[in-house]
């Protein structure tokens, strides 16, 4: 396998390329299913590569690398942006501005590192077919949309990605993370937490500020809510067996401060590692909603669904032949068997929507690893250059090449 990682190395002119096409998508984020001109850009590097694609799920980008028999094995990079206003102060800084679905005009910035995941990807892909006579078997190469919406592995799906691409023996992926470079952590077995992200209208009667028993005020009703649902993990979950998060990320209610609005709305953000533990939260997020709005006399509160995320598992299998894969490219001390984490991922349903095994690990960014610095979804967050890309590269090629290598 060192032979191989050394034959598909890339030299100080490959990596000055790789450091400007990962400039140029941190300098162009786009948001969640509106990843036009990304696409774009990925289907013209794979046509400057002489590489086979085609389009999925709307803003989603498949390439194929059919090199003989051998196995099939997928690899995943997601391909949106956030809407945060970057404050990294770098000379390549997004400056773009996107419209969400509701029509407000907002920042938009890759921070969440997914244009490395694009960058490293590409690479790697130019690599692998560079050298065709390396490795043997398929190569599925997703370009996904829309993950930090949840909507793009199913659009994916949908759109009948596994009816178009061959089926993979493994689907494979990485995310960058603010450890520190050159490093990796994965996980044997639960791999990431379910997400469910939920909206709560809280209906009450408007009336003038001076005269609040002429009305009923949803602010208060809905601050009760907020405070109780904070009760969730602290008081009916055991902190050692079934750990949990539940987020309230926004509150919105009235136009004027003399005014009691005939209603306040929120939304909240619950993340679980387990199914059991999943619809035990959610169970007591309805029971408590309604029974505040019922202590107010209120009338009872509007629960939506806004979208949720699948459960990640590494399949142990897999993931023992990934790590020993990793550590023979990286060194046995820079990758950690870790933990599950509590973010979230829709990775898991590319796999899940056809029974496939799925493995997906953490690679660092940051020059120390501080915990307290920034960290994704920060508009501080800017992944060093290096070396961050080339060890997101080299992890992508031994991790494929242990399924699809040979020695000819």
């Amino acid at each position: 396998m060192s032979d191989l990682l050394q034959a598909l190395s890339f030299q100080d002119e490959n990596r000055e390329k790789m450091h400007d096409l990962y400039k140029t998508f941190h300098a162009h984020p786009e948001l969640s299913m509106q990843e036009h001109q990304t696409a774009e850009r990925i289907e013209n590097e794979l046509n400057e590569l002489g590489i086979e694609y085609f389009r999925c799920g709307g803003t989603g980008v498949i390439a194929l690398l059919r090199n003989g028999e051998g196995p099939t094995v997928a690899f995943r990079a997601d391909t949106d942006g956030l809407p945060i206003e970057e404050q990294t102060g770098l000379d390549y800084a997004s400056t773009v501005r996107g419209t969400l679905e509701n029509g407000e005009e907002v920042p938009v910035m890759h921070g969440c590192g997914h244009d490395s995941h694009i960058t490293t990807l590409l690479t790697a892909a130019g690599l692998l077919h560079e050298q065709r006579n390396r490795w043997s078997g398929t190569i599925v190469l997703i370009f996904q949309p829309g993950e930090e919406t949840a909507a793009g592995a199913r659009a994916l799906i949908d759109d009948g990605l596994w009816d178009k691409a061959p089926l993979p023996d493994v689907i494979l992926g990485q995310h960058v993370s603010p450890d520190r470079a050159g490093t990796v952590k994965i996980s044997r077995g639960t791999a990431m937490a379910m997400a469910d992200s939920l909206k709560i209208t809280v209906h009450g009667q408007q009336t003038h500020g001076s005269q609040p028993e002429n009305g009923l005020d949803p602010i208060v009703v809905a601050a009760h809510i907020v405070t109780r649902l904070q009760t969730i993990v602290s008081r009916e979950l055991s902190a050692l067996e079934e750990p949990a998060v539940v987020t309230v990320g926004t509150f919105h209610a009235g136009l004027k401060e003399n005014i009691i609005p005939d209603r306040a709305e929120f939304t909240l953000n619950i993340r679980t590692l387990s199914p059991e533990v999943r619809q035990k939260v959610l169970a007591s997020v309805t029971r408590i909603v309604n029974a505040e709005a019922a202590a107010a006399s209120a009338p009872e509160p509007k629960i939506e669904e806004l979208y949720d995320f699948p459960f990640n598992y590494n399949n142990e299998e897999k993931t023992d032949e990934v790590v020993r894969a990793l550590r023979e490219a990286l060194g046995d001390e820079n990758v950690e068997l870790s933990g599950p984490m509590l973010a979230s991922e829709d990775f898991g349903w590319l796999g899940q929507s056809v029974n496939v095994p799925t493995v997906f690990w953490w690679f660092g960014g940051t020059e120390t690893g501080d915990p307290s610095g920034p960290t994704n979804h920060s508009p501080y967050f800017a992944p060093v250059l290096e070396p961050t890309l080339t060890t997101g590269t080299t992890t992508i090629l031994a991790a494929l090449l242990h399924w699809v290598g040979n020695s000819s």
